[in-house]
């Protein structure tokens, strides 16, 4: 029995969900509001209980605080939607499929993490945990698909196609977000959205649940800050810097690393991580991550913009427009088993993505907003694979310029020209 919700569109990271139920006795999926993580987990479930349901002055999650295995009743795979709000149910999942250890069990949706202080056991070898991230243009409909990644990995060759796209659109596309409400809703009012949930964010001061109240008018400077340098490797001390630059309220460092903390909880913000290759020589790598709001258009509703400013401002798009890249790579990476990184080393060599598969295979990718960069992003990809082969590296499996539109190719010196509206996992 399928419980898929009328005009479901199909994510990319179904197929891997489908596998891990029929390999594990529970699967965790985890990622931000709205970014359709129940309707998801729904497809692969035969029964559900909302644990926010308020029926009955929310009977099931009373139930579920006296004991949490009153709950745990449901047709297998049953899906258990925001668990967190009950954190025993994580051990009492943990104990059922011990006691039974049979794959497909349990599905648990989650949208943030929950305090610290839970005694929760980890849950190796029972759980499969996987992240999900609102839309990429692929799974929206945006993206031609005619370049595929795993193609890439696979040494497979692509025939150049055009994925033709305004400027004026890709901006909109950036702005609109891939929240499933969303798509294929075109107007202006879809850009609410975005600011709605920041609104949400900031409104709601004890947002992580195992803190004190946080201050709305700091958070509001917080997030701010975080979407000027959006996609940018920003210390805390930076973000000090930029908040008490502007003078409408003081905040602590010691504070600014709590608030960070709590926006990683609710997975607001992630982390790209800084790439360390295998090196003989003494290359130092810097490995501070960048940080990236997990779609762009949280950045921008942060920052208060507009389509019609971005398009003054092709600047500030710029990084706008990296995150967009940096979000659906990111789900692509996820989908192929991969992690995404970024490379920065202390020569000042910078590589704006590294996808690296389990193994020795990775690729490398530059991010230019316009054509016109291609060249300027291939010149830091060859200097990148000169720098690692004579370090004693492996050479990246490919190298990739990622563009806002045109024409898929790959250029003379082997170096993949790729619109990120043409990309596919």
């Amino acid at each position: 029995m399928s419980l898929t919700k009328t005009g479901y569109k199909k994510r990319v990271i179904d197929d891997k969900i489908k596998g891990l139920v029929k390999t594990f006795g529970a699967v965790s999926i985890v990622g931000p509001k709205w970014c359709g993580k129940t309707w998801t987990a729904l497809r692969h479930a035969n029964s559900v209980t909302y644990l926010m349901d308020p029926a009955d002055n929310y009977s099931n999650r009373t139930r579920a605080l006296l004991n949490p295995t009153l709950i745990l009743q449901g047709k297998q795979p049953q899906l258990i939607d925001e668990w967190q709000e009950v954190p025993a149910i994580w051990d009492a999942v943990r104990f059922a499929v011990d006691q039974t250890p049979e794959a497909g069990q349990f599905l648990l949706t989650g949208s943030a993490t929950p305090p610290k202080t839970a005694p929760l056991h980890s849950g190796a070898g029972r759980f499969a945990r996987i992240k999900m991230m609102p839309m990429t243009l692929f799974e929206s409909g945006d993206s031609t698909g005619k370049v595929s990644l795993e193609a890439l990995f696979n040494d497979e060759k692509f025939a150049p196609s055009n994925a033709d796209i305004s400027l004026e659109d890709l901006i909109f596309l950036t702005a609109r977000g891939g929240w499933p409400v969303n798509i294929g809703n075109y107007s202006k009012e879809s850009l609410q959205i975005p600011f709605q949930y920041i609104d949400s964010v900031i409104a709601n001061e004890s947002f992580a649940s195992d803190n004190p109240r946080r201050n709305p008018a700091k958070l509001k400077l917080l997030l701010r800050s975080l979407a000027r340098n959006n996609t940018t490797i920003m210390k805390d001390s930076t973000i000090y810097a930029d908040m008490t630059n502007d003078k409408e309220e003081s905040i602590s460092r010691q504070n600014i690393a709590v608030y960070l903390d709590d926006l990683m909880k609710i997975f607001l913000i992630e982390e790209i991580p800084g790439w360390a290759p295998l090196l003989r020589s003494k290359t130092r790598i810097r490995m501070s991550p960048k940080k990236i709001f997990v779609d762009p258009s949280l950045a921008i509703a942060a920052l208060g913009a507009t389509p019609q400013k971005l398009l003054k401002d092709l600047n500030t798009f710029g990084l706008m427009f990296e995150g967009l890249c940096l979000r659906d790579l990111s789900v692509y990476a996820e989908v192929l088993n991969g992690s995404l990184y970024h490379y920065r080393d202390n020569a000042g060599l910078e590589v704006d993505a590294i996808i690296e598969i389990p193994g020795t295979d990775y690729g490398a990718f530059e991010i230019k907003l316009g054509a016109h960069r291609v060249e300027e992003g291939a010149k830091t990809l060859t200097r990148f694979r000169k720098k690692m082969t004579e370090a004693g590296a492996e050479a990246p499996k490919f190298l990739a310029v990622i563009t806002g539109g045109g024409t898929a190719y790959i250029r003379e010196d082997g170096i993949a020209v790729i619109p990120i509206n043409s990309l596919r996992p």
